[in-house]
């Protein structure tokens, strides 16, 4: 392959004395081949590098003749192109990588990109229901899934994971990530991160890992009113508190790659933000990785008042330490006359690409370029058995049970007229959710589906009305069914027969995720109607959810007696939430957010601040309250039944006084009073009641996933750090102080037990 040898061979030749040579391995650190290289690069072919386009025509067919394309294909045969996106299968990759390492000048290859939120061409449930699952090694488990299966297919660079922390769920893409506390997301974080690259940097140049991507950086998730793309206005304690931790976490775990957002923070767009790029992540943190834009996000800065043009715009991109345009096409249209003319300095130009390099030396493409291009692999690897049965391990632990009275579930599984009703319930697409961009449409296992497996029962279906009308596509706004009930005579019917009702109720699969902001967290279209129109004629309802944020559901939470959060679990959808139903599978999930009673409580999280009138202690109207409401939410954090039960003994201690760095350890004994045998989550929360800044009211710093047998009864133990035990200030200065805390355990952020001890 032409003037590989540039790459593989232990001396620098010159390009004339060059020599086709095949892959193999160099003797040659990965720095000195980088220096090497750099030796050899024109300033053109170094903003190349910076420079990533979507896929812009069919590769495998004929090269584009005119238009965008046309350029964007003549900057590729020159190596002005570093990376692609959305490029997928191994034809499609192969062709492309060959252009750029055969037919250019040095022959550098090409990172390849793709979104693998929850999953290739297998789904996994979306990241938020992951989180539900409270399990480290399942989350890792469907990482490594998604990717073996796309670096089976080409590609060998994830924009995974979204690290957004979150506490408004009128955000779509609250669907990304993992909820609201920086703690969980934190472990979260490393969790994904070592799934998509390995646990060691030496991992990354296998077949099966690839380069993960931590996004948003930063504060993308505190958008203000939940908006799509708006600004973001939040103070440096909460930056240093809350947003960075799990950005943090996924760098000490060696995530490659960062994204940086679309949004302002303190005034200036993340894109051009040096405070962010420059001074806290290459620098603080000293990531050795690099930076790629989101989408067009430097040509963006225009639109936000920053930049005054396009020049400007990739200036200042640059100068802040953004390293890779996604899709602007500012670098490779401005850096080098930017340069000559002296306003961009080279030495950021260098280190940008440097970094670039470095990543794709790691991950072996000059070593064997077309490591991730094998098309027997690919075959078989996509969508297998032992693939499928990580996306229903997955889907399983996910679910969380919201409420069970009168033990209406698990459903019997034999003797029982079950009656299926739901413009869900028998959907293949929804349950998938809103990144499935290679996996088949209509390849969810649907609820009926898996619940027709149960043959021991009369399972009988109605729709009762379509949810949407029209085209549901990725592009589109979604149009919601408010007129045509039609079916609701025959879901009334079926349900007037029925020992127990079953409603799949929720959002569409695309109601979440990128630019799917609401300002209503109700059930959409004619659904409330629908349920209350059964209920009416049958009150022994379960009511699966199938959904991609918290919703409001005050009606239901009141009069619905079984509520399953059921996510938009994947390609295993049905048959996870089957298993559940009928008592397969115990229910172990716990809520990653807090679900609000009413739209205007949001954001909401248990980890607030006191405020200086918390509680109503002279009795009269002046405390921080909602006259309309309960300041609580619906569902709190950390919250989840199971069929059976566990009872919680009291904190103990190890002493009540502890000195400065010494661990602080505490147990309590967990026994499982049910009659099954069941997981639960143990979570531990501690207040810092007097700091140089306030601290929340709760603050999760540990949790421990056990598995009881009915009777059993376990003692977990805890021991807390300065890790747990400090904070950040607001110049970002982490320190522990001495003080009163309290330390609570339970099974959620508001049911739990409160020991205090003395840090002195």
């Amino acid at each position: 392959m032409k003037s590989l040898l540039l790459f593989l061979s232990v001396c620098t030749l010159t390009l004339a004395q060059a020599q086709p040579l095949k892959p193999s391995k160099s003797t040659l650190s990965v720095e000195q081949r980088i220096d090497d290289l750099f030796k050899q690069m024109t300033l053109e072919e170094k903003v190349g590098q910076m420079n990533q386009y979507n896929g812009f025509w069919e590769v495998t067919g004929p090269a584009p003749t005119s238009g965008d394309a046309q350029r964007k294909y003549a900057h590729l045969k020159k190596g002005w192109v570093g990376s692609m996106l959305n490029v997928r299968g191994v034809d499609q990759v192969r062709a492309v990588q060959k252009i750029a390492v055969e037919e250019t000048r040095l022959g550098i290859p090409l990172l390849i990109g793709f979104d693998l939120i929850h999953g290739y061409k297998t789904i996994s449930p979306i990241p938020l229901a992951e989180a539900a699952s409270w399990d480290m090694d399942a989350i890792k488990a469907s990482a490594q899934m998604a990717a073996d299966e796309a670096t089976a297919a080409g590609i060998n660079w994830t924009f995974a994971p979204n690290v957004d922390l979150v506490r408004d769920a009128r955000w779509g893409r609250v669907m990304e990530g993992a909820g609201e506390d920086p703690f969980l997301g934190s472990k979260i974080a490393t969790a994904r991160v070592q799934g998509f690259q390995g646990d060691t940097r030496a991992e990354l140049s296998k077949r099966n890992t690839l380069a993960a991507c931590a996004k948003h950086f930063a504060g993308y998730g505190f958008v203000e009113a939940g908006k799509e793309y708006n600004t973001v206005d939040i103070g440096t304690a909460t930056l240093f508190n809350a947003v960075l931790p799990p950005f943090e976490a996924a760098q000490k775990a060696g995530v490659r790659t960062f994204m940086n957002a679309f949004n302002l923070l303190n005034g200036i767009p993340a894109t051009g933000n040096s405070f962010l790029q420059r001074d806290i992540l290459k620098g603080k943190w000293q990531f050795d990785g690099f930076v790629v834009t989101d989408w067009a996000s430097i040509r963006e800065m225009i639109h936000h008042g920053y930049a005054k043009d396009v020049a400007a715009a990739a200036q200042q991109a640059l100068n802040a330490g953004a390293d890779m345009d996604m899709e602007s096409h500012l670098y490779v249209a401005e850096l080098v006359r930017l340069v000559h003319e002296g306003k961009v300095e080279k030495q950021w130009i260098d280190d940008a690409v440097r970094r670039i390099l470095r990543v794709k030396f790691e991950l072996g493409l000059f070593d064997d370029p077309y490591l991730y291009c094998d098309a027997q692999r690919e075959k078989v690897t996509l969508g297998s058995a032992m693939h499928r049965a990580t996306a229903l391990d997955m889907a399983k632990k996910a679910v969380v049970l919201l409420k069970n009275e009168n033990n209406l579930l698990p459903l019997k599984k034999e003797g029982q007229r079950i009656a299926l009703i739901g413009p869900l319930a028998a959907d293949k697409t929804s349950p998938l959710g809103n990144w499935r961009l290679a996996a088949e449409e209509h390849s969810a296992v649907s609820v009926w589906e898996g619940m027709q497996k149960y043959t021991g029962n009369q399972l009988t279906y109605a729709e009762g009305a379509p949810l949407t009308l029209g085209k549901t596509t990725f592009v589109d706004e979604l149009v919601f069914n408010t007129t045509d009930r039609s079916g609701f005579k025959k879901a009334v019917q079926v349900a007037q027969n029925a020992d127990v009702v079953v409603m799949v109720l929720g959002e569409h699969g695309l109601q979440s995720g990128e630019a799917r902001s609401r300002t209503k967290l109700d059930l959409q279209g004619l659904q409330q109607e629908l349920l209350e129109a059964i209920y009416a004629v049958n009150t022994a309802i379960v009511l699966v959810l199938q959904n991609g944020r918290p919703l409001t559901l005050p009606w239901a939470a009141e009069n619905i007696p079984a509520i399953v959060e059921a996510w938009h679990l994947g390609t295993e959808s049905g048959n996870a939430i089957a298993q559940i139903l009928y008592g397969d599978y115990n229910p172990s999930g716990k809520l990653p957010m807090s679900f609000p009673r009413q739209v205007g409580q949001c954001p909401i999280y248990y980890n607030h601040f006191a405020t200086g009138r918390p509680t109503n202690a002279e009795n009269n109207v002046f405390w921080a309250h909602y006259s309309d409401s309960e300041n609580s939410p619906q569902w709190p954090f950390g919250f989840g039944l199971s069929y059976t039960t566990f009872d919680y003994g009291k904190p103990v201690l190890s002493k009540a006084r502890y000195e400065m760095g010494e661990p602080v350890e505490v147990q309590v004994s967990i026994t499982n009073t049910g009659k099954y045998a069941g997981s639960e989550v143990v979570q531990l929360y501690i207040r810092d009641h007097h700091a140089r800044i306030a601290r929340p009211v709760k603050e999760l710093k540990g949790f421990q996933k056990i598995t009881l047998a009915p009777g059993e009864t376990q003692t977990v133990k805890f021991s807390l750090t300065d890790a747990e035990l400090g904070f950040y200030d607001a110049t970002g200065t982490y320190g522990v102080e001495p003080g009163t805390f309290s330390l609570f355990i339970g099974t959620n952020a508001a049911t739990v037990q409160e020991v205090r001890f003395e840090l002195q």
